[in-house]
């Protein structure tokens, strides 16, 4: 998805730990993720700026956050609003630090792309090519496609994202059509099922700013939300039905397989317990109770890696990605490109191990005489490591800093020589 850090209205706020106080700084100007001058470009390895970038000492959080009013007359069912909730408080989950400054959640914050050149570079985007867009969010990487000459079909299960990012590229047409689907069911629009395949498929995994920073989407243990966390209208139900009505035992598996949470043990138990006494409706109310459940230390919050789990759980989010990987074939025309981004390690290793069991020339055994030809090989790497975003991005932009974009080309009816 599309990450960028929150606009504060007509200043920057930053925070330091010596003194423990805000600073408002007027006309400080801001990082490009387009300032790239003086780079120097290392796929698969961190690239590094030619400025020191701004780090904050504090300990805790910076919250940004606007006021929000949660009404059922304002709920939309068919953008992953939970029913039912009416809060007016927009308080931050307890512990965090909140900024006065109101956030901006403008159409203009809406669409930094992540590893916006790389993308560009090694999706070859042009004149004559006819790329998909398997994560529209905001648009912003469709209007890197797009500008370059591009043809782009903008698939998104959100129909917010299809509303925003449709309006905003309508100058774009005919070259730029929407599709509102999972990414897993690319295969199913008219055009591809015709056989009019792409040159090249861009995925950009996890949720995304506009989601995250949206209190009402319930997405995010910063600001109280309904506890929904839906990604569209088709998901099987909302994350407050999960952690109310699941067996403990499938609370626990969920946490240990989606988060890699070492404590889920502990916080499967405190939600079962907590829920027999009031079921959750909000996101701080869960937040709260599993800070309770395991305590707090360091720097990340220890709601985190269960809502990351309850998050893709709820969405099937590694369900749906290794249905694309499988569908590569079906999307792609022969020498197509296939470019992933992952913010976690779970979606990462999963994209890792399939194209490496689907690129490598020959596999071995030790029982065999000699290495044999890859009868599953359908892929070459265009990058044998991931890509990194730059220092001077992640500084611009926090919240790409775990990004990793992996890279394949489909081989055509002749195998490509390593």
């Amino acid at each position: 998805m599309q990450f960028n850090r929150p606009s504060l209205a007509n200043e920057t706020t930053y925070l330091t730990a010596a003194s423990g106080v805000f600073v408002r700084a007027w006309g400080l100007g801001s990082f490009s993720p387009n300032s790239l001058a003086g780079r120097m470009k290392s796929l698969g390895t961190e690239l590094h700026s030619l400025f020191n970038p701004v780090r904050r000492a504090a300990p805790g959080w910076l919250s940004a956050r606007p006021p929000v009013n949660f009404s059922k007359r304002s709920q939309n069912s068919a953008l992953g609003t939970a029913h039912g909730f009416a809060l007016s408080d927009a308080a931050t989950a307890p512990g965090w630090l909140s900024a006065s400054a109101s956030e901006s959640l403008s159409p203009e914050g809406y669409h930094l792309p992540v590893l916006a050149d790389e993308v560009l570079e090694m999706m070859n985007a042009g004149p004559g090519k006819y790329i998909i867009d398997g994560t529209l969010g905001g648009g912003g990487h469709s209007e890197l496609f797009l500008k370059a000459g591009a043809k782009v079909l903008g698939v998104d299960r959100d129909p917010e994202a299809l509303a925003h990012a449709g309006s905003r590229l309508a100058g774009f047409a005919p070259n730029f059509s929407t599709y509102q689907a999972n990414f897993s069911e690319i295969t199913g629009h008219p055009g591809i099922a015709a056989g009019e395949l792409a040159d090249g498929l861009l995925l950009d995994l996890g949720v995304s700013s506009r989601q995250l920073d949206s209190a009402s989407r319930g997405f995010s243990f910063m600001r109280e939300g309904p506890l929904d966390m839906r990604m569209g209208p088709n998901a099987k139900m909302t994350a407050a039905e999960l952690v109310n009505h699941s067996p403990e035992a499938e609370i626990l598996r969920i946490l240990r397989e989606y988060g890699e949470e070492p404590r889920a043990r502990r916080i499967a138990a405190a939600i079962v317990e907590r829920r027999s006494v009031k079921p959750f409706t909000t996101t701080t109310e869960l937040a709260a109770c599993i800070e309770k459940a395991v305590g707090r230390s360091g720097k990340t919050h220890p709601a985190t890696r269960s809502f990351q789990a309850i998050r893709m759980a709820i969405n099937e989010e590694l369900e749906s990605l290794i249905a694309v990987l499988s569908s590569a074939t079906k999307i792609l025309k022969p020498g197509g490109r296939l470019l992933i981004i992952t913010f976690h390690s779970l979606e990462d290793r999963e994209v890792k191990r399939y194209l490496r069991q689907h690129s490598q020339p020959y596999i071995d055994d030790p029982t065999w005489p000699e290495a044999r030809p890859n009868p599953d090989r359908i892929f070459r790497l265009l990058s044998k490591k991931a890509i990194a975003p730059s220092a001077q991005e992640t500084s611009a932009n926090p919240r790409a800093r775990s990004a990793k974009l992996r890279v394949a080309q489909l081989l055509g009816d002749e195998p490509i020589t390593v």
